[in-house]
């Protein structure tokens, strides 16, 4: 009997996954509207609050926090790199940074759909150095596992706030201990190609650099957030700006779309004013998805530029490259120049030679 409802279970779960994987798109479409839905809702009335604190940012807030999302996305792009790297990967930074781009992209609706275009992106470029899907996949893990760690350590910020109970940092910090500990140990491990994408835990000189990189992501982020807030009129410390970053973070894992920022914004700080906290969640969306864009920009450019170079270096950009013949005339009709003018007396001799 507890067999049959065990089983059961297992059905239905899979089920609902495959049905999620399907519809991942519209599900993130109705998850949005209905975020919308609820936030038009809490501002009913509030308009004015809103506009004002939407325009009252400066807009060198605004090009600052757009150059720190660049600064986060640069800074956990290498911590990826790093991972690829000690996996085996030897896939150049240009091209993985070019790759990690997409995730952007893919990130405006979805982070999950945003890590699986960056992977693709990678696999599709680089192809021959790359690492396989699986351990590209285990790579993100010390990542996690450090942004994971950061949230743990620093979750008392949300006892107030949402009103939790004080003792849940401690179970918090303690589950993501013991699986940091779990990966730690997998990373020690090898022969599947799973375990490989966590080889940069194996050397303390590694994990100390992915640790250094995902702190300046961090805390680009967390200036993001504490710029912003004050910018609009929240009188934010600098804890309730991490906090701010938790529950995006959070949140963002759930089909909310880009509506992530004000929700987030809102369900931490509204008691400090509904329409401020909501007009700086919407700021964060938009001068993340800018600076995020102006990154994409970049690597487009510079894949434009690159291909044009490949290009250019296949057909040859010099004479010598593109004809011998005609180089080789060149080459003579200007030393005859030179052996008239009395400048090279031994041309023909050379020439003959």
């Amino acid at each position: 009997m507890e067999a049959t409802a065990a089983s059961g279970l297992g059905e239905r779960t899979v089920r609902l996954r495959r049905f999620g994987r399907r519809h991942r798109t519209a599900i993130t479409i109705a998850g949005t509207l209905l975020t919308a839905a609820a936030l038009a809702l809490v501002l009913a009335g509030r308009r004015d609050e809103f506009q004002t604190a939407l325009g009252s940012a400066a807009l060198w807030v605004l090009v600052v926090t757009m150059l720190l999302q660049v600064v986060a996305l640069v800074s956990r792009s290498e911590a990826w790199h790093l991972t690829i790297e000690a996996a085996g990967g030897n896939v150049d930074r240009r091209t993985l940074y070019r790759a990690s781009s997409m995730q952007v992209l893919g990130g405006v609706l979805n982070g999950h759909l945003g890590v699986a275009a960056r992977i693709a992106a990678l696999r599709r470029s680089s192809p021959d150095v790359c690492p396989q899907v699986p351990t590209l996949i285990a790579a993100e893990f010390p990542i996690l596992a450090v942004e994971g760690m950061l949230a743990a350590l620093t979750s008392f910020t949300l006892v107030a706030p949402l009103g939790l109970p004080w003792w849940l940092p401690i179970v918090a910090f303690a589950v993501v201990a013991a699986l940091s500990t779990g990966l730690r140990h997998l990373a020690v491990r090898e022969g599947r190609k799973l375990w490989r994408g966590l080889a940069v835990l194996r050397s303390l000189a590694g994990g100390s650099r992915v640790v250094g990189f995902v702190l300046i992501a961090v805390f680009a982020q967390i200036f993001r957030n504490w710029l912003l807030l004050h910018a609009v009129g929240v009188d934010a410390s600098f804890f309730d700006a991490i906090a701010v970053l938790i529950a995006v973070v959070t949140l963002g894992q759930l089909p909310t779309g880009p509506t992530v920022g004000a929700a987030a914004a809102v369900l931490i700080l509204g008691a400090q004013g509904v329409g401020a906290t909501a007009a700086a969640g919407v700021l964060l969306t938009v001068t993340g998805t800018l600076g995020g864009f102006c990154f994409a920009a970049w690597a487009g450019a510079d894949r434009l530029w690159s291909g044009r170079r490949a290009r250019l270096h296949a057909r040859g950009d010099s004479p010598s490259r593109g004809n011998p013949s005609r180089s080789r005339a060149a080459i003579s009709s200007m030393r005859s120049r030179r052996s008239a003018a009395g400048t090279e007396p031994d041309a023909d001799a050379t020439l003959a030679s």
